[in-house]
This record gives C-alpha cells, structure tokens and sequence, in this order.
C-alpha cells in the first residue's frame, strides 16, 4: 500500500493551561498501568458517490484545517494530553500532541475487504500501536490517512499512563462534535469534566508506588477477528436460558460471548479450567459508590476472576459459565468495589492482586497456568464520532501483541459483537478451526 507524507505538526491547546493545573498528579491505578499506548482507528467513507480529486483537493484541505483548530480547543479542556509524564504525574506544559496527514494511494475499500496488520499498521502515528510511547513522548499522537475514493481514517494512540480506552472513545467524540458544530457555525457547549477524577478518587499521595504490569510484545502472537451477529449471540442467551432452570436470567450479550469463546478455547487447545483460569474487565465508573461520571478522566478499569462454582467440571456447559461470570462480578463489587471510596482500602487491594510483580508467590504459581483476559470495550460509546461526514462506518483497535488476550468491541448495529483473539499461532491454528465457535461467529470477515 503506497502511502505519502503530507505534513507532520504538533497541535497545542487554543488556550494556556493555568498555572494552578500545571501538575496533574497520576493515581494509585495509573501509576500501575504500563506507558504502552492504546490504539483506534475510525474509518469514514465517502459520502459522495463520485470523487473527483482535482476538484475535492480544496475540500480536503478545508476538512483538516477544520480539524486542527477543533482539536486544539478540545485540548484546553483535556489539557492532561497535551503534556508530558514526569516522575507520579504529568506536567501540563501544553507542548501539544502529534498530528501526521497522509495520503494514500489506494481506496479504502482495500483496508474494509481486507484488514490485516500489514494494511493497517500503517494507518496509526509512526506504527504506534500498543507501542511504549516512552516518558518524553506525546500523550497523543494521531494520523488522519486520506485515501483515494475521498475515504478517511483516523488513527489514534493514547498513552495508557492518562487514562483508559473509555476516557479516548469520549474525546473523540466530542473532538468530532465540536468540529461539526465548528464547521456549522454552532455553538459547543462543553459538559462538565472530571479531569483529575482519577487523583482525587485514587490518590497516590504519599504511598509507595507499587510495581507496575509488564507489558511485552511477544512475537509468535497472531491475531484473528472473530464478529458475533446479533441473531447469533441471541441464539447463545436461548441456550443459556433453556438450560439454567432459572438460575441466570437475562444474560447480557457480552456474557454469552466471552462464555463461548472461553469454553471453544479451553476445548481446542485441550486445556481445563484449572490449568486456564480467565479474567474479564470491568468500568468502575457506574460500579462506585456514589458513581463516578461517564466521562471521568483516568484509569477506571479492572479486572475480576469468575466465581469457581462448577469450573472443575471437565465438561464445560454454557449457562453454568455464564453463572459464574455474573457471580464474580456481583462478589468483586460487593466485596471490593464498593469500599474503593476508603484508599487505604485501595492500595491493600492493588498490593494483593496477584497480577502485579510483587506478588512473587501468585506468578510461581501462574506460570504453570495458562492465563485469559476478556477486556471488553462494549457499551462504549463507539460509533457516534460525527465530525460532519457522517459517523465512521467501522471502528477497531490494532492487533494486540499480547497472548491469550480477547478484545470485545460493539459492532455498528449495536446488536453483535467483534472479538479481537490474540494467541500463540500453534493456539490459533486449533482454535480458528473450532466447529462450535464457527457456528457462531465469522472469522475475518469484511
């Protein structure tokens, strides 16, 4: 794919960020979180059904222009991304983020047919994805690549350190309002934001920093997309419901989704689910006590262990997966959750959690296990970023370099669901092939 470099600046905020916000201290959780980045990628087709390039070179010109000035006001309100890490904080000294314009010299539909990592690394600022963007780096770096037929795709990384994937999916859609109001001659009236939400409701203060997770790319890792459609995961919920005598009502779509994909897993690669336990992602934000707002800035996402009720079986059945996955949650929340409000209370359950590098004794023992994280990004705001071509007509992630890891996003309909599955390539060859998982799901499709 032949691509050209129109132009490379860093965009700063419209408007200096006042001395007293200067230093945006990191939480308790952000200062655990890896510096790697988190990447999206919005593509926007053309909405015209002819694209003349002589004549639509001006219009183009116009529309990042357009997006410039509206993300350099967007940037006085998130003023922590246009700074840099410095030591338990970033120092807000509105240096700006990274902004790449490219053309490329083919149409989309190439990318939509056809979404390798080969085609779609490119698209993201200088490779990034999942990349350590490094402490002097741009929190934020993006690249708006422009195809041939008039298409658009914006690539996006977002250190992790600033905050989490749902922190992004806001930013960007308030990027794009205030670039469609802008370019309407509206008036974008910004809602109130909870910058410092992080620090003020996990503060670190003067607590040691615990060790932080390692996150390292291991390069036997593939990748495969899997979409679940929404008749298909409707399916799944029947077959929950009809087996469960009652035990699970109404299992959300996610639910069902991880289950399955959990329980194809553990049957291809010939595991059990005592040697292959599995953890799944949680917002805090709606779990708190009181709730935080949506569009609170940080890291507010962790992760919990499904109930082990009926895990020992060596049959796995759908609905009792299910089962646990909704006990887990309910207990992480009773038990856990509900005091985040009490720090101390906080930091004893960071420094216990047996992910982290502290707990030496949790890693002998995981080693000899086979560990699955289900992050899902669904109920995210995804598909409302409008910046006045319409609203993106697919938006994804990267390939994830980390084994054993499973990114659930919404698809477009908001009905089904594409997972992300990122294992060893001897894993993947078992697991693609799995007839119960293929039942359900298209693998790779366009």
């Amino acid at each position: 794919m032949e691509m050209e470099s129109i132009s490379r600046e860093t965009i700063k905020p419209s408007t200096p960020t006042p001395p007293h916000l200067r230093v945006y201290p990191l939480s308790l959780i952000d200062n655990i979180v890896p510096p790697n980045s988190v990447p999206l990628i919005y593509f926007y087709p053309n909405q015209l059904h002819e694209y003349d390039t002589q004549d639509d070179a001006s219009n183009q010109g116009s529309k990042i222009s357009s997006i410039k000035k509206s993300l350099s006001k967007l940037l006085s309100i998130y003023y922590p991304l246009a700074g840099r890490l410095k030591d338990k904080s970033i120092e807000c000294n509105d240096q700006g983020v990274s902004l790449l314009v490219t053309r490329i010299k083919s149409n989309l539909s190439k990318i939509l047919q056809n979404p390798s990592e080969v085609l779609m690394n490119p698209l993201f600022p200088d490779e990034f994805p999942w990349k350590d963007m490094g402490s002097c780096a741009s929190l934020l770096a993006i690249q708006i690549n422009i195809f041939a037929c008039g298409g658009i795709a914006i690539g996006l990384c977002m250190s992790h350190k600033v905050a989490d994937v749902s922190a992004l999916f806001h930013f960007v859609n308030d990027w794009a309002t205030l670039n469609k109001i802008s370019s309407e001659e509206g008036q974008f009236i910004f809602p109130e934001y909870v910058v410092d939400a992080g620090a003020s409701v996990f503060p670190q203060g003067d607590l040691p920093v615990l060790s932080g997770f390692n996150f390292v790319k291991q390069n036997n890792t593939v990748s495969r997309r899997f979409v679940f459609e929404g008749s298909k995961i409707e399916s799944l919920k029947a077959m929950v419901l009809s087996s469960s005598s009652q035990k699970v009502k109404n299992p959300t779509r996610i639910q069902v989704v991880i289950a399955l994909l959990y329980k194809c897993v553990v049957s291809a690669l010939i595991l059990t689910p005592k040697n292959a336990p599995f953890r799944v992602t949680t917002n805090l934000r709606k779990r708190m006590v009181p709730p935080l707002p949506e569009k609170s800035i940080g890291n507010f996402v962790w992760s919990f262990y499904p109930s082990n009720q009926s895990m020992q079986n060596k049959e796995l059945h759908l609905h009792e997966l299910v089962a646990n996955i909704r006990e887990g949650l309910s207990e992480f929340c009773d038990k856990n959750v509900k005091n985040f409000g009490d720090v101390s209370f906080v930091y004893e359950f960071l420094k216990k959690a047996p992910s982290l590098p502290q707990k030496k004794e949790a890693i002998l023992v995981m080693e000899k296990k086979t560990m699955f994280l289900f992050s899902s990004w669904c109920r995210y705001p995804m598909y409302e970023a409008d910046f006045g071509w319409g609203k993106p007509i697919w938006v994804t992630t990267s390939d994830c370099p980390m084994k054993n890891t499973i990114v659930l996003m919404d698809i477009r309909d908001g009905n089904g669901i594409e997972a992300l599955v990122n294992l060893e390539e001897k894993d993947m060859a078992m697991f693609e092939c799995d007839v119960e998982l293929l039942r359900y799901a298209s693998l790779s499709p366009n």
